[in-house]
């Protein structure tokens, strides 16, 4: 099951706070083929009338590196047209940034110089990978992505534990996961699991499993950590003139809100101006679970926003933005699939289009409108929407409950959709401690 929130082509991302990094480690593993889907750029120009261009012809035929620009700047191809690939093995180094290679005697980098970094989330719901290179200050482009409904956590709410057939499918995927990252000369990664491995009875012993299967060893972030990361991935989309944010990230198995003050002196790391935060021990899969996903009447789904009020009513911290809430400078800000789901659906896209729907706003007429429309379609109404499908038809009423109890508790005119979050905070943290955008490095064209 492909899902259609890769997030690549992500166009930026926020420098954000600093929480540690862990390096990636791989058990060797036969190198794949990888997707040229987000990395494969075109040669352009004549070589006869380049200098240089005849080396880089030569080494072509010998099947070596060389770099070709895009509009989108450095992709790395091989003279097979296939994307250059270095297998890995554990532990990645970490070289110093290298200086070599610099333009007419400039400092600038060049391609050859830009160190590529990873992020894998393995949540209750998917498995996502992104993998980048740093741009100017603050942004960076992605290269290779990869995303998969996995449902690790189907069943964990009434088990306690992750089933057979869950960790068959997660295993599967984090392994196409794993070839990605060998074809790539990684500097850093951080590599996470959340609810689903945090709450599992057997959660230890499946990530002992993935790292003898796939040969990738993953680190359960807790619930405080999560919250800072999804609120690091989503700097750039806070304006300049915002005074209060409510960020949400309704997950598989839980929903991280983080309350977010912007009326002081303001710092370049939004995850700095977090004021209150909390996790609830509820999201789209376990929430569906209990209630039924598939037939969702008004009263099952009113009996879901009443669970979820319930939740956000014993959250003490939920008053800290009350002398901002429903004032101009304040709004929501959603990063999910619940959100950008109603976002396409709003939008009455054929084809999900990540480019339409990340950082569009919406108004509560719109987001009344649309929820309103989802309780009106049956089942399978909904899997023919081109953005739900089945494998979410059954999970996005219970999305929505969340949110109607999110906005019920902080009332808002505009509501901010993010197709960004963890990954995009990892990668931010990452180049942000390795130094990338240091003054040495900005206006460096990847």
């Amino acid at each position: 099951m492909e899902d259609r929130n890769t997030g690549a082509g992500a166009p930026e991302a926020g420098v954000a706070g600093d929480l540690p990094a862990s390096r990636v480690s791989f058990a060797p593993q036969p190198v794949a083929t990888l997707s040229r889907q987000h990395d494969s750029a075109p040669d352009r120009g004549d070589a006869a009338h380049q200098p240089g261009k005849g080396k880089k012809r030569r080494k072509r035929r010998r099947g070596r590196k060389v770099f070709a620009r895009d509009d989108h700047g450095l992709a790395t191809v091989r003279a097979d047209g296939e994307p250059a690939s270095a297998a890995a093995t554990a532990p990645v180094p970490a070289p110093a940034m290298r200086r070599e290679g610099a333009i007419h005697g400039s400092s600038r980098p060049t391609g050859r110089d830009l160190p590529v970094f990873a992020a894998l989330d393995l949540g209750t719901n998917n498995c996502r990978l992104l993998v980048a290179i740093p741009q100017r200050h603050g942004q960076f482009r992605v290269i290779d992505a990869f995303s998969r409904i996995v449902r690790l956590g189907e069943g964990l709410s009434s088990s306690g534990s992750l089933s057979q057939q869950a960790m068959d499918r997660a295993v599967e995927a984090l392994k196409v996961c794993a070839d990605k990252l060998r074809n790539r000369s990684v500097r850093r990664a951080r590599l996470i699991a959340t609810e689903a491995c945090r709450s599992a009875s057997n959660g230890a012993e499946f990530l002992d499993r993935v790292e003898r299967e796939a040969g990738l060893k993953l680190e359960i972030i807790d619930r405080q950590t999560e919250a800072r990361l999804a609120v690091s991935g989503c700097g750039s989309l806070v304006e300049r003139n915002t005074r209060g944010v409510v960020l949400f990230d309704i997950g598989g198995g839980s929903s991280e809100i983080a309350l977010i003050d912007l009326t002081g002196h303001r710092s370049s790391r939004l995850a700095n101006h977090i004021v209150s935060w909390t996790s609830l021990p509820v999201g789209v899969v376990s929430l569906a679970e209990r209630f039924g996903g598939r037939t969702v009447t008004e009263s099952v789904f009113r009996a879901m926003v009443d669970d979820v009020r319930v939740r956000l009513d014993d959250f003490k911290g939920r008053t800290k933005l009350d002398h901002l809430v429903a004032r101009p400078g304040f709004h929501l800000l959603g990063t999910s699939g619940t959100v950008t789901t109603l976002a396409g659906v709003h939008l009455e896209l054929e084809r999900y289009d990540r480019r339409r729907v990340d950082g569009l706003w919406m108004d509560n007429d719109s987001v009344d409108r649309m929820i309103g429309k989802l309780l009106g379609w049956n089942f399978d109404q909904r899997v023919a929407n081109p953005c739900i499908g089945a494998d979410r038809a059954d999970l996005v009423l219970a999305g929505c409950a969340i949110l109607e109890a999110i906005r019920a508790v902080w009332p808002s005119e505009r509501l901010r959709v993010a197709d960004r979050g963890l990954r995009e905070g990892i990668l931010s943290e990452l180049m942000a401690q390795e130094g990338v955008w240091q003054e040495r490095w900005r206006g460096a064209r990847p």
